[in-house]
């Protein structure tokens, strides 16, 4: 039994051939041929449909980018080549935004994989009650961004905030703090609460592949005696691996593009300010439509770059596939 287990509890690459498949290199059968022509047909009206809607005013912000525009005057324009990524390259305020982003982003999605694949084994297992239970974990998903944030504001409020009582009480702090205006504590109080909103998310994803890994391999581990932790480290992770990636992509290219949490919370402190909000102030507050084209066009170039680099170095796919 022994031999026959540990087999089963090491599985298969999720990236493996099935046998009886076609070797790498062979020409595709004609039915596959006609499936791949329908599938395209099928997305064209939505690549249509984004084009429209995304490709074109992003194709415009970059065409800004290299010019003077202003919002008052769009049209009355001129062409500057790369004198507004030039001038973004010596901004110290700008570079202070990437940093926070970065920081925000590498911080923020670390603790929401963590905590959220703790809380996803927890409702994985037969508890009395779960179904409760994950109802009440999507709670801060389920509540739209701008309303968490003005919550978590008055929560902080140095004056009459529940965080400072609660502390006070407890005898953590001995006088009230100013969390979104503390230059030390601002970012921290950020992170706290996107971890809070989207630890769920991330709990919901990692839960679905939890409950598509066959029971008869957590079987054959009890029989064989294998300790709950290296059955996780050698079965369940493996086998969650593609699922946790897409879901640390698609999360990570959220923080990365965080706006509304931080401008909410702190408005344009640059000690919080993220490249979204860093971008919005000079389109909107400066109407510097050039200058703020700019950094949206460096915003979008930093979210393609991570994304090729994570599907290259963690080789998977959006669809959650291995290579």
């Amino acid at each position: 039994m022994g031999a026959g287990a540990q087999g089963v509890v090491h599985p298969p690459s999720p990236g493996a051939r099935p046998a009886g498949s076609s070797a790498a290199g062979v020409a595709p059968s004609l039915l596959t041929r006609q499936r791949r022509r329908a599938a395209y047909l099928f997305v064209l009206p939505m690549l249509l449909v984004l084009a429209s809607v995304a490709g074109w005013p992003l194709l415009r912000t970059i065409y800004f980018g290299f010019t003077d525009a202003s919002l008052s005057n769009l049209e009355g324009h001129r062409f500057v080549g790369l004198a507004n990524f030039v001038a973004l390259g010596r901004d110290h305020d700008w570079w202070r935004a990437v940093v926070n982003t970065v920081s925000f982003a590498a911080i923020s999605v670390a603790l929401e994989t963590v905590l959220g694949l703790v809380i996803a084994l927890t409702l994985d297992a037969h508890l009395p009650g779960r179904g409760l239970l994950r109802a009440a974990v999507l709670i801060p998903w389920a509540i739209p961004t701008v309303v968490s944030a003005q919550m978590w504001n008055w929560m902080y409020n140095d004056l009459y905030g529940v965080l400072n009582a609660i502390f006070m009480a407890l005898g953590l702090v001995d006088a009230p703090r100013a969390w979104t205006a503390d230059p030390n504590l601002a970012l921290v109080a950020v992170i706290a609460v996107d971890v809070w909103k989207t630890t769920p998310f991330m709990a919901l994803l990692i839960l679905a592949a939890l409950q598509l890994v066959p029971g008869e391999i957590y079987e054959a581990a009890r029989l064989d005696g294998i300790s709950p932790i290296k059955v996780f480290w050698r079965v369940t992770l493996p086998l969650i691996r593609p699922a946790l990636m897409v879901a640390i992509i698609f999360r990570s290219l959220d923080a990365l593009r965080i706006f509304d949490l931080p401008f909410v919370l702190t408005g344009n402190s640059r000690y919080t300010a993220s490249m979204a909000v860093y971008a919005r102030q000079q389109l909107v507050d400066f109407q510097d439509v050039g200058y703020g084209s700019a950094a949206s066009t460096f915003l979008f170039l930093v979210v393609v770059l991570f994304t090729a680099l994570y599907l290259t170095v963690g080789k998977v796919r959006l669809g959650g596939v291995e290579r």
